[in-house]
């Protein structure tokens, strides 16, 4: 039980305190790293990702991070190569209401739709990471941050594979849907 509180905790915690690392002074690794950590809403759409494809189960979970992680990437090389991308900020809240509504609701779908589907919102986190890059190695900071949301991803999938699973994650994906908004409505 502690441990549940622990965690939803961690889900709601504000988080306007903390700034990105800025990849100059910090190192490009360091900064992509920290990057998906240091902010709410993605911190909020890598971990649910996790809770919703271990709650799909089968292939989704493994299926449905990669989709992610690899979607992210193009989004990111988009960003780098300049590609102009609309409604990024709006796109990216909408994946933490989405997918904390998928995962509060325990949707099942095939794995190749939510892949798509979490592949969407995916190429929309990677393009705002871009933008974090400046003048520091590319390479590193997207290592860095395709570390990260694979970290978090797996955090969430063991949290939904964990015992007592489906309550924790479905309560889980309810207050980052809850987030989400707080988010929207604040921004």
């Amino acid at each position: 039980m502690k441990r549940s509180i622990v965690f939803l905790a961690a889900l709601t915690a504000a988080t306007p305190a903390f700034a990105h690392l800025d990849p100059i002074a910090h190192g490009a690794l360091a900064a992509g790293l920290t990057h998906p950590l240091t902010g709410l809403d993605h911190l909020l759409a890598m971990l649910t990702v996790g809770l919703w494809s271990a709650l799909v189960g089968g292939r989704a979970i493994w299926a449905m991070p990669l989709a992610f992680v690899g979607c992210m990437a193009v989004g990111f090389g988009a960003a780098l190569m300049g590609v102009a991308l609309p409604f990024v900020e709006p796109t990216i809240l909408a994946s933490v209401i989405v997918l904390g509504l998928l995962t509060a609701l325990a949707v099942k779908t095939p794995a190749w739709i939510g892949g798509l589907l979490v592949g969407f919102f995916a190429l929309f986190h990677g393009y705002a990471h871009g933008g974090e890059v400046g003048e520091a190695s590319s390479l590193s900071f997207g290592i860095g941050f395709a570390l990260s949301t694979a970290a978090l991803h797996l955090t969430g999938v063991a949290v939904g594979l964990g015992q007592k699973r489906i309550l924790l994650a479905r309560l889980s994906g309810a207050v980052a849907a809850l987030a989400g908004v707080a988010l929207a409505v604040a921004g």
